[in-house]
């Protein structure tokens, strides 16, 4: 079945945006580790996390709520419905989502400790009020900052989404694969101000059968600044050039070259499948350039039911002779038709 992430947040299904940030804000401080210190809390917190994401966003939503959580991550059903060829991975830092959320480098330091008399006092938090004071928040789900002059401080915008080709060989697409991509990002430091420079890697699991242009999407994973919203970072599929096989959707087309005499008078052929098997093909018609004959259910795995495959095409190309000796030309005159 999945995830429920409306359950995890406690919504009902049809809630508004508003809603789904009002849910998050309490949900983020009930289970954040550093103030609940149950077993589950870690876990929890991430959860919430992933669930906000996903119904936050308009796209992400409209394909969890018609294929579920299978079909926004493995690609089943989003590739034909409304998300075209996306497929989203939870980028799995929490406490990043956290601080985007209510800003700053270190939000929750800001959210729970205050200064009275000169001494820090922990706020406390419990279900009924999980964000204490802070009950004044924008529509983008961060909280309202005093206003510094008459236009107040410039609310932050996302850099531009990060786009990288993600080469995978068809035998990858076909067997199912993961992928290790290692990213060099920019993070703000504790002070809010200065930058540092850290390593990460982003696991990406290859669903058998996707097609070439599906999208991973790492939300937030790009670089960090004082001013905006770290890019998401989106890897496209891309098919790696085969020795001999080109795809096409889930068929798969293996090109096989004859002779002149050969495609007039038949011939056999042996054909290799992408799993590695090979099938005699007996040809006892007259070849054409570019006739193809279908081998079935010997192609990709379908997107969607992976357990049922497209076709694999044999594609025949006619290899005709630069030129010919004159006894042959008249044999071939008197034999041949002449229309």
């Amino acid at each position: 079945m999945g995830k429920d992430y409306y359950k995890i947040l406690g919504i009902a299904k049809g809630a508004s945006d508003d809603d789904v940030k009002k849910a998050y804000r309490k949900q983020a401080l009930k289970w954040h580790p550093d103030k609940n210190k149950a077993a589950n809390a870690e876990e929890k917190f991430k959860e919430v996390a992933e669930a906000y994401e996903v119904l936050s966003d308009p796209k992400k939503r409209e394909i969890y709520d018609q294929y579920g959580e299978e079909g926004l991550k493995g690609g089943g059903g989003a590739s034909d419905g409304p998300g075209g060829n996306f497929t989203y991975t939870f980028h799995g830092d929490p406490h990043a989502t956290f601080a985007t959320f209510f800003g700053g480098a270190n939000p929750f330091e800001k959210l729970f400790s205050r200064k009275v008399n000169g001494q820090d006092d922990d706020m406390e938090v419990d279900g009924s009020d999980p964000f204490g004071s802070f009950t004044s928040f924008n529509i983008n789900g961060f909280p309202r900052e005093r206003h510094v002059g008459p236009g107040g401080p410039p609310r932050r915008k996302q850099d531009p989404a990060i786009h990288h080709e993600l080469r995978v060989s068809l035998e990858e697409v076909f067997h199912g694969s993961t992928k290790r991509m290692k990213i060099s990002r920019k993070r703000l430091n504790p002070d809010g101000r200065t930058l540092r420079t850290e390593d990460k890697i982003l696991t990406i699991e290859i669903k058998r059968g996707w097609k070439e242009g599906t999208k991973i999407t790492f939300p937030r994973e790009g670089d960090e600044s004082p001013n905006t919203i770290p890019a998401d970072i989106v890897f496209v599929i891309k098919d790696k050039p085969h020795a001999h096989f080109r795809r096409e959707g889930s068929d798969i087309v293996y090109p096989v070259r004859v002779s002149l005499r050969q495609s007039l008078c038949g011939c056999s052929v042996t054909v290799s499948t992408i799993d590695g098997k090979t099938c005699n093909m007996k040809i006892t018609d007259v070849v054409k350039p570019g006739m193809r004959k279908i081998i079935a259910g010997q192609g990709l795995p379908f997107p969607k039911n992976p357990e049922q495959r497209g076709d694999l095409i044999v594609e025949f190309d006619v290899n005709f002779p630069d030129s010919l000796p004159t006894n042959a030309k008249d044999v071939l005159k008197r034999h041949l038709p002449t229309s």
